[in-house]
């Protein structure tokens, strides 16, 4: 193992950790609507677990309701109970064809909920990396004592 094999892989593992953090982040309502947040609700595809924008065309309609239309009318009910029993809180309602899905404001209980679990998911990330970083010094601190690299 090279040195920049040791830093290859952290960099990657960094890097990993990162992308988990946006992901979770992403799935963090605030007070404005984006389709965002839907990327992760499943709906039950002809008994596979799908993600709803494989089945469905997710719009804004303003600032603050979500519009989904499912490209097959039969599948409105499952894409509505999906959202529906998702755990953000969001209660759907059909329109003909569109399932409009408003977000409601934040209160201020909710809004101190949302900064400790932002705080948390950050912290996580930071643990994360911290470890990768404490590895790869491990790492190159072993490639130093076996002679196979140089300070």
């Amino acid at each position: 193992m090279s040195v920049a094999d040791v830093k290859k892989t952290a960099d990657q593992k960094m890097q990993k950790s990162i992308e988990t953090l946006k992901a979770d982040l992403a799935k963090v309502r605030t007070g404005r609507a984006h389709v965002g947040i839907l990327d992760h609700v499943m709906v039950d595809y002809y008994g596979n677990p799908t993600a709803i924008n494989q089945v469905a065309n997710l719009t804004l309609i303003d600032a603050r309701t979500i519009g989904v239309q499912p490209w097959e009318k039969k599948m409105l009910q499952a894409v509505e109970k999906a959202i529906r029993e998702s755990d953000l809180g969001l209660n759907p309602a059909t329109q003909g064809d569109m399932i409009r899905v408003p977000t409601p404001p934040l209160t201020e209980e909710r809004r101190k909920e949302m900064v400790k679990l932002v705080k948390s998911e950050t912290e996580t990330a930071k643990i994360a990396i911290r470890n990768v970083r404490r590895d790869a010094n491990e790492g190159l601190k072993k490639l130093l004592k076996d002679k196979e690299c140089s300070e």
